[in-house]
């Protein structure tokens, strides 16, 4: 098990401590400007904006803007994007490692979650650089987007996980999905002010969709069994800005010791032993954006051990046995770090995007 636990930590975003993570997803980036997970890996929105969004922090711009080219050159006229689901890539834990099985049609699905966060990203540049003509240029992308995304919503608040199409007819909401939404409809707005527009219904439908976080339970997860095994569902909905403070301290004490491995970070489900990295960097945020920044502080310095001989990030490690698993650096792994260590230290004009309310 190899590590890089004994550099010092970065003072800024490019001196050089996260450039085994840029290397790999710079690695990983298609010639047409998208970025898989891993190589010959699948592709969604979300998880190419977290790779593109770390690579811009630490002074890629042009390869952040190329992520951002692939996504304006692919979307529907509707305002949606198809994107790959990622149980298409079954985890063989005989063998502790990845294994890439063809990914049909059946798998591509239009992740309500994932179209909207575009606006996210789009936000995330424009407050790094300041660079209104850029997000000018953007702006017809994420509008049509966040559209697609709000005429989703149900009366009760919640936003359906996906489009109606023939391969996802349930009609259900998901706490992580409408949790990371709710998010994103902070940046659109915020995106929508600095430009001059009105996002008058967009501010409606994220008022609703936050009652529906902090108050009706019952919205979610109405057709299949409860994901409350997922570390994700958790910390969430302290991360999207929808909860209270009290209801945030409430719900990071009630399930902290199920998710939380002292001296690593955080499960992905609650019932292995398998603590993710991208898991981790996102608790970190989520304690930020409750106020809790020496807990983010003393979580985030966990992360050192999961850097490889060149710096880049493991996806995760089975603790009990003290091995990297899978053995994948994926390129969202290294960009929700990056992400975390800018939202932490403050290091740039972007740092609040995430954790900001």
């Amino acid at each position: 098990m190899s590590h890089m636990s004994h550099m010092s930590r970065p003072t800024s975003l490019t001196d050089g401590y996260f450039s085994g993570a840029r290397d790999t997803i710079l690695a990983l980036q298609n010639p047409d400007g998208s970025i898989p997970w891993f190589q010959n890996g699948v592709i969604d929105p979300w998880n190419h904006l977290e790779a593109a969004m770390g690579l811009n922090l630490i002074g890629e711009r042009a390869a952040a803007e190329h992520a951002i080219q692939y996504l304006r050159d692919s979307q529907a006229e509707d305002g949606s994007w198809f994107g790959q689901l990622g149980s298409a890539v079954p985890i063989d834990e005989a063998l502790h490692q990845f294994t890439m099985q063809g990914v049909e049609e059946g798998h591509k699905i239009r992740d309500t979650n994932f179209i909207a966060y575009i606006a996210t990203a789009i936000w995330h540049h424009y407050c790094l650089h300041g660079d209104t003509d850029y997000a000018a240029a953007n702006w017809p992308m994420v509008r049509a987007a966040v559209d697609f995304v709000i005429a989703l919503q149900a009366p009760e608040g919640d936003i359906r996980w996906t489009a109606p199409d023939p391969q996802t007819p349930e009609d259900d909401a998901l706490v992580t999905g409408n949790s990371s939404i709710h998010k994103s409809l902070i940046c659109a707005e915020n995106l929508a002010a600095a430009l001059g527009k009105d996002a008058e219904k967009w501010t409606a439908a994220r008022v609703k969709l936050a009652d529906a976080l902090a108050h009706k339970p019952e919205r979610y997860d109405r057709t299949w069994a409860p994901k409350t095994r997922y570390s994700m569902d958790w910390y969430y909905p302290v991360l999207s800005g929808a909860l209270s403070p009290a209801q945030e301290k409430a719900r990071l004490a009630a399930r902290w010791d199920d998710f939380v491995i002292d001296g690593f970070g955080c499960r992905c489900v609650a019932d292995e032993p398998w603590v993710t990295v991208a898991e981790s960097a996102e608790l970190v945020m989520a304690l930020l954006a409750h106020g809790d920044k020496a807990r983010a502080e003393t979580h985030l310095a966990w992360l050192d051990q999961f850097r490889d001989e060149n710096g880049a990030y493991w996806m995760g490690m089975q603790v009990e046995e003290r091995v990297f698993w899978p053995v994948e650096r994926p390129a969202w792994t290294s960009g929700a770090v990056i992400l975390a260590h800018d939202a932490v230290h403050q290091t740039t004009p972007a740092c609040g995007v995430l954790v900001g309310r």
